[in-house]
C-alpha cells in the first residue's frame, strides 16, 4: 500500500472516530446509559431479532465472556429478552423489548437532530450510509483477527 493510500485510510478511521464521540456525547441524555459493548450487543440484535446467542457473539466478534456480560446487563437493564429455540429448547433466541424500542426512537430523535445540520441533504445522507455499510460488510467479512493487508 502506498503511503498517500495509508494516509487517507487513516484520516477516514480518525473522523469515524471523531464522529462517533460526538454521536455517543449527544445520547446522553436520550436514551439508557450502555458500554461500548452493549450498545454492539444491542445493535446486533436491533437488526436480527430472533437471532441466536452464538449468532450475535460471532457476528460482534466479542469473546463469549464479554457478549455474556453484555447481554446480561442488557437483560437487566430490560433491552433485551431470550426465548427458548421452538426447534431446540438448547438454544436462546435473543429479541429488543418494547423498551429497547422506545429508546431506539429517543436515539432517533436525538442523533437525527445532531445530524440534520451536517448532512442536510437526503442524496448526501444516502451516499454515505452506503458507504459506511460498504466498510462495514467489508470488514465484517473478514476472518476474525485478521489485521489488514501488507
Amino acid at each position: 500500500m502506498e503511503e498517500k493510500q495509508k494516509a487517507q485510510l487513516f484520516e477516514l478511521a480518525d473522523l469515524i472516530l471523531a464522529i462517533g464521540r460526538h454521536v455517543h456525547a449527544a445520547k446522553a441524555d436520550a436514551a439508557e446509559p450502555w458500554t461500548p459493548l452493549e450498545a454492539a450487543v444491542m445493535r446486533f440484535i436491533d437488526h436480527r431479532p430472533g437471532a441466536t446467542a452464538t449468532q450475535a457473539a460471532e457476528a460482534t466478534r466479542l469473546i463469549s465472556s464479554n457478549f455474556s456480560r453484555a447481554l446480561r446487563k442488557l437483560e437487566q437493564k430490560g433491552l433485551v429478552r431470550r426465548e427458548a429455540d421452538p426447534d431446540d429448547a438448547r438454544r436462546v433466541r435473543l429479541y429488543p423489548t418494547p423498551k429497547a424500542g422506545e429508546n431506539l426512537g429517543r436515539l432517533q430523535d436525538a442523533w437525527s437532530r445532531l445530524l440534520g445540520d451536517a448532512v442536510p441533504d437526503a442524496a448526501e445522507a444516502d451516499a454515505l450510509i452506503a458507504a459506511l455499510r460498504r466498510i462495514e460488510s467489508r470488514l465484517l467479512d473478514r476472518p476474525r483477527g485478521a489485521a489488514g493487508g501488507a
